[in-house]
């Protein structure tokens, strides 16, 4: 990749970090227009809608042969919100600092909208130049609202123009290239998600003027139960793509006993899987990919200072397995509270997606485009435990794969949603060259190349 093209990318990043599209309420209509104009200023069929006032949308369109089915490559044009006294660089200035590029949405999910938008720009001129012909058509689309539940976004654009999104397989974020020691380790491309509910947890008891203790106190009854709750583990759940991972991270992960529990992990004998399984459970991370999560998120109750409240509850967040029932989920939660004067109910349950194939073409093309810019490196499918909008796309009956292609360490990713969020600009590069060198594995025609 010459360094026009990498001053271009970290240039189309900048801009779009400079424009707030904090979501509520989003505004991602002017940076909608941006890209418009990007896009068309090099003659791309391109589509701007608004699904509701201030709310953009876009989608741009390589025509090729039809020979194959169209590829989809997705961002999402919304961010979380900022403490600015939090940070040490303007949140929305898209300064580049020793090596990094900061700024809302860096890594989410502007980073990945500046790749994808570079991708189509140069197969563009590419195909203008009559180097190449297509034989699927490359379709970019960067939606608003995501960051709220898509209800302007790809639920809108699956509602209102399904045709925009007719694909064999999609590309969007999701998985991660994880960074140890130094170098890229693995890649873990998402195949399926784990699946976000809402449950709720009211407990009763007897009201009264605060000046004389009740026992039965629904604020003390309901801090036992979100104590059991804490305190209660789910089952571990080993399915294909855990085993995957695992077998794929136990050849390279750098501490010894880990590796062994990974392998273990990935191996048919349930005894061991069991007891490697616990030990990885340790790192929360791996814990939360090996079975269901419940974390409590609100707690509300009480009137005023001198009454004692004949309620109390709570919201928990849980996210299961794929194909786990939560009915099963929520009796293990009711058993292990086991107070008749607390009720636990499902406030959403949200529907499950089937997983995408983890031998299929796209997959197989960004591995190889992944091995050859990093030699060595393990990719793996992998179950993510955010949700993201590729359980919508699954569902809708389109492939979808996860990757936020930019090598990052621990301590960066974990900037994503907190303070100064930022991106090596080495590792925006590196998702240039894979997002492009895959989209023309999968897309370009062999005999017009």
């Amino acid at each position: 990749m010459t360094g026009a093209v990498q001053a271009e990318t970290l240039a189309h990043l900048q801009r779009l970090i400079q424009f707030a599209t904090v979501n509520p309420p989003g505004d991602e209509l002017a940076l909608c227009r941006h890209l418009v104009a990007t896009l068309e200023h090099e003659e791309i069929e391109t589509r701007l809608y608004e699904p509701a006032p201030g709310r953009g949308l876009v989608t741009a369109r390589l025509r090729g042969s039809g020979a194959l089915r169209p590829v989809l490559l997705l961002a999402h044009t919304d961010v979380v919100g900022v403490t600015p006294e939090r940070w040490t660089v303007p949140p929305f200035g898209g300064e580049v600092r020793d090596g990094y590029v900061y700024g809302r949405g860096a890594i989410d999910d502007k980073g990945m909208l500046a790749v994808n938008l570079m991708t189509v720009l140069l197969l563009q001129r590419r195909l203008r130049d009559g180097g190449a012909r297509l034989a699927r058509d490359v379709v970019f689309v960067a939606t608003p609202d995501e960051e709220a539940g898509s209800e302007w976004g790809l639920q809108w654009l699956l509602a209102h123009h399904p045709e925009e999104l007719h694909a064999e397989f999609a590309l969007n974020e999701g998985g991660r290239v994880r960074v140890v020691d130094g170098r890229p380790l693995y890649a873990a491309i998402q195949v399926a998600e784990k699946v976000p509910h809402l449950v709720t947890i009211t407990a009763r008891g007897p009201t009264g003027h605060a000046a004389v203790p009740l026992a039965g106190n629904a604020i003390t009854r309901l801090g036992r139960a979100l104590a059991a709750i804490g305190a209660h583990q789910e089952p571990f759940v080993i399915g294909e793509t855990t085993r995957r991972f695992f077998g794929g991270l136990a050849a390279v992960w750098p501490h010894a006993g880990q590796a062994g529990a990974m392998a273990e992990v990935a191996s048919d004998d349930p005894a061991h899987a069991e007891r490697a399984a616990a030990l990885l459970a340790q790192l929360p991370a791996f814990g939360a990919v090996l079975r269901a999560g419940i974390s409590p998120v609100l707690v509300s109750g009480g009137v005023r200072e001198n009454v004692i409240p004949d309620h109390a509850s709570a919201t928990l967040a849980v996210r299961t397995l794929p194909g786990q029932a939560m009915h099963e989920v929520l009796a293990r939660m009711r058993a292990a509270v086991d107070d008749a004067e607390v009720e636990i109910a499902v406030a959403h349950e949200a529907a499950d997606a089937p997983s995408s194939d983890a031998d299929g073409p796209l997959f197989a093309a960004l591995a190889d485009v992944m091995r050859a810019e990093q030699p060595g490196l393990a990719v793996v499918p992998y179950v993510s435990t955010g949700a993201t909008d590729n359980a919508r796309l699954r569902r809708a009956g389109i492939p979808a794969y996860g990757l936020l292609p930019f090598p990052l360490d621990a301590e960066d990713e974990s900037r994503m949603h907190g303070h100064d969020e930022r991106i090596p600009v080495d590792a925006l590069h590196w998702g240039v060259r894979v997002v492009y060198g895959t989209v023309a594995r999968v897309a370009l025609d062999a005999q017009g190349d």
